[in-house]
């Protein structure tokens, strides 16, 4: 789906619910403003309804932007403001589902006609807040790299991967846009909600106020309790993220990468007097590229797009404890397989001292009478100790318990019927892991891989995906794991 196609669906929706509400309802006001709380309404409840489905995913996002404004802010005269970011950060799965709430009973209270003084300036604010984070986003493109965002003469030719948030977030995992787009969407959407404030009056509203009231009030309880189903105790019911069921990770990661290496290349020329851009295919590139005076021209070599568009699945990759790489032998794994994600193992690092014994030793030579030969002895001369400090990871203990009461078993039975079994965990090292295994038991290897690739797998921690020759069979919360006899009568044929 596109969204132009999403446009055209809640443009035809919008034209159903003014005739309701004119026909029906008898709320003749004016029909273009009535239409266009009809339409902002409908686009704002899909576009949250689908970021609700994973609000994890927007909390992820959110961070990104988070971090970003702390980089950009603290090189600038207000720099006072950078403490604000990491703070939003760590409560950003809150933010997360504060906005999601926010758009879609927004959305409600515009075709309801609810309390529309507030409803229009809360539509104001929250699209005054989206066209600031698209319209950074966008411009970054034009930000090269080490250069700050307000060094407004130090801004380039317009680069997309100078970007330092490449989608927007706007529609989840369910729609990708480029910022451009986004922002263009974001700056179309200022058009009514500034014509809400000023034409407040003839917005229309249905019901009475006593139901208006009701429905506002039950949606936020019942849209917050979704939100939060699809993370605290259950995974997303709706999954618009590559690693999703009946995706087949192997196949689907060799598709990419051929994809990527038969995509065209393409050689632009920028002059830099003017800006004006050349686009050179390869063979004219051949033919071409000594017309082109080296002090006038700067170049540069553009892949395009590749014919399979890239995916987190490209970025699919597993390192043993000793750094080996491992993926290919995970996904070659011939029948089932129980791959547990872990983002983020749950510890806390500190350290301590430990006792470490020195030996040191006398080595002294025995001969033979009368012989050439001689033969060297070593014994020990003096044992001693001294102190060292070492680090310390406690884990934690609601997060071993997910291992030592519900995992482990589950590999136990799982590892009886003859599947595989093996962890992959985010944001931590060797130690760490070593650490952990031994902490919790594990009877089966600890992987290491990017935290943020986990966090696209799966929303959980740990989140259990059943695997069958590469492909994604089942995904479980752990809240939710089944017994191993019902995975097997339910999954393994």
């Amino acid at each position: 789906m596109t969204l132009t196609t999403i446009i055209i669906w809640v443009a035809a929706i919008s034209v159903v619910l003014t005739g309701i509400t004119s026909q029906i309802f008898k709320q003749n006001k004016s029909l273009w403003v009535s239409y266009l709380q009809n339409f902002c309404g409908a686009f704002f409840i899909f576009s949250g309804w689908v970021k609700a489905a994973d609000p994890l995913g927007t909390s992820y996002k959110l961070i990104d932007y988070f971090t970003e404004f702390e980089s950009t802010f603290s090189e600038t005269w207000m720099s006072f403001i950078t403490p604000i970011f990491p703070f939003f950060s760590e409560y950003s799965v809150a933010v997360s589902l504060a906005v999601i709430v926010l758009e879609i009973v927004l959305g409600i209270m515009l075709i309801m006609g609810a309390k529309n003084r507030l409803a229009a300036w809360l539509f104001f604010g929250i699209v005054v807040f989206f066209t600031f984070l698209t319209g950074f986003t966008a411009l970054t493109g034009y930000v090269p790299e080490g250069v700050n965002f307000f060094s407004f003469g130090d801004w380039g030719v317009f680069d997309k991967n100078n970007m330092k948030v490449q989608d927007c977030g706007c529609f989840g995992d369910f729609l990708k846009l480029e910022p451009f787009t986004s922002f263009k969407k974001d700056l179309a959407l200022l058009i009514p909600a500034f014509i809400f404030l000023f034409k407040t009056n003839d917005m229309h509203s249905i019901f009475s106020p006593k139901i208006r009231n009701i429905v506002t009030v039950a949606s936020i309880g019942i849209f917050t309790l979704y939100g939060v189903s699809n993370f605290v105790w259950d995974i997303p019911g709706n999954d618009f993220r590559p690693f999703r069921v009946d995706v087949n990770i192997r196949e689907q990661k060799i598709l990419e990468e051929e994809s990527m290496m038969n995509a065209p290349t393409n050689y632009v020329y920028t002059n830099n007097e003017t800006g004006e851009e050349i686009s050179l295919s390869e063979g004219e590139y051949i033919k071409q590229y000594k017309n082109f005076p080296k002090d006038k021209f700067e170049m540069k070599q553009m892949t395009e797009d590749p014919e399979i568009p890239h995916s987190k699945i490209s970025e699919f990759s597993v390192e043993d404890i000793n750094g080996n790489e491992v993926t290919q032998e995970l996904l070659g794994e011939e029948g089932y397989s129980l791959m547990y994600v872990c983002y983020k193992l749950g510890y806390t690092q500190g350290e301590k001292n430990i006792m470490v014994a020195d030996t040191s030793w006398l080595v002294d030579t025995i001969g033979t009478p009368g012989a050439d030969n001689f033969q060297l002895v070593k014994k020990v001369d003096e044992i001693s100790s001294h102190e060292e400090t070492i680090d310390d990871y406690i884990f934690k203990s609601d997060y071993k318990n997910r291992f030592e009461g519900l995992v482990n078993p589950f590999s136990e039975a799982a590892q009886k019927a003859g599947v595989k079994v093996y962890a992959i965990a985010g944001g931590a090292g060797e130690s760490v892991i070593r650490d952990f295994s031994d902490e919790i038991q594990a009877t089966y290897p600890i992987y290491m891989a990017d935290d943020i690739l986990l966090k696209t797998i799966v929303r959980s921690n740990p989140g259990i995906v059943l695997l069958k020759d590469g492909k994604v069979i089942q995904k479980w919360h752990y809240k939710k794991l089944p017994s191993f006899d019902e995975v097997k009568v339910e999954f393994i044929k």
